[in-house]
């Protein structure tokens, strides 16, 4: 592979059987890949939840879908002054990307014109930092929009494969996520688009999302582990172990070795003191800052263990890598 070769499924597979000690040979190789393919760059990302609960969707690890009685209570959303201190708040944090979050199955005209749009262009004129948008479902022309209001990136993650797919998620298909995704790259968007791990499916579940991830052309690939949220129906859900968590990067990155691989919801619930070693299991950014629901960690924290490391920071979301 670090020639160039691409990892057949058969392999994947095999590679995904690897368990105890040698699983370490996982990490080193797919460390040597990172560095081959990517660099030895950190990037990080934040975001805000522009509008947060009250989701019409059921996805059954979501605390903020309107079928459950969670923490994250109602509706709300943040007006263009929150939305612009935050952006600038994740550019003093060192954040590369900033991703503007919105619940709900998709946005209505309304909110892109009189809402998202005017400050999406703020953000984007400034071009201190690569606006990114998660907003749910797009069409052809929501995607245009974007594009031409300065966002560069959209999220929208496939979550698990096709066939787990209907365990996690009833109100909207699977279909409908790939859809997206494609909308969005014929749109001249890039595309980020991972899931989560630990909601009870197989190793073969995530290599059907691996290879999906893949043959969709994805540009970055966010890597979140189930942080089971009281109210949800995967609220009793046992956290993945650390070592799974890093197994689970590793083997993401053999299959992408050339694509970013964030790791995002879920790094300090399952990941704890082995957080730095995400990197060295193929790791090449992570959200830094808090979530939609939960807190995280300081920045101060993160960029420390770069530091620790060895590994240096990029940031070329205005133009230059960011100097600590």
């Amino acid at each position: 592979m670090l020639g160039g070769g691409v990892l057949s499924r058969a392999e994947a597979e095999e590679l995904a059987g690897v368990e105890g000690e040698d699983v370490y040979d996982l990490f080193y190789w797919a460390n040597k890949i990172r560095v081959r393919f990517v660099g030895r760059g950190v990037r990080f990302c934040a975001i805000v939840a522009a509008k947060l609960g009250g989701c019409s969707e059921d996805c059954r690890f979501c605390a903020q879908s309107a079928h459950y009685s969670t923490a994250a209570g109602g509706q709300r959303k943040l007006g263009e002054g929150e939305i612009l201190q935050r952006a600038a708040e994740a550019v003093e944090a060192g954040a590369d990307n900033f991703g503007i979050v919105n619940s709900g199955r998709g946005p209505t005209r309304e909110e892109l014109e009189e809402w998202l749009g005017p400050v999406m262009r703020k953000i984007a004129s400034e071009g201190r930092v690569r606006l990114c948008a998660d907003l749910g479902s797009l069409t052809a022309e929501t995607a245009r929009f974007l594009k031409e209001a300065g966002v560069r990136r959209v999220n929208h993650n496939l979550e698990t494969s096709e066939r787990f797919y209907g365990q996690i998620v009833s109100t909207h298909a699977y279909s409908e996520r790939v859809g997206t995704l494609r909308i969005a790259k014929g749109a001249g968007l890039e595309v980020c688009s991972g899931g989560i791990f630990g909601m009870g499916e197989t190793w073969e579940d995530r290599l059907d999302m691996l290879f999906a991830l893949r043959e969709l052309g994805v540009d970055v690939m966010p890597i979140n582990f189930l942080n089971p949220m009281a109210g949800t129906p995967l609220a009793g859900r046992e956290k993945l172990r650390p070592m799974e968590c890093l197994k689970v990067i590793a083997i993401c990155r053999l299959v992408l070795p050339d694509k970013e691989l964030k790791v995002a919801g879920g790094r300090e619930a399952c990941l704890g003191d082995l957080q730095s070693w995400m990197f060295y299991a193929g790791a090449s950014s992570a959200i830094i800052g808090n979530y939609l629901t939960t807190l995280g960690r300081t920045a101060e924290l993160d960029h420390q263990m770069v530091r620790d490391l060895g590994l240096e920071e990029q940031r070329d979301g205005s133009g230059g890598a960011r100097e600590r």
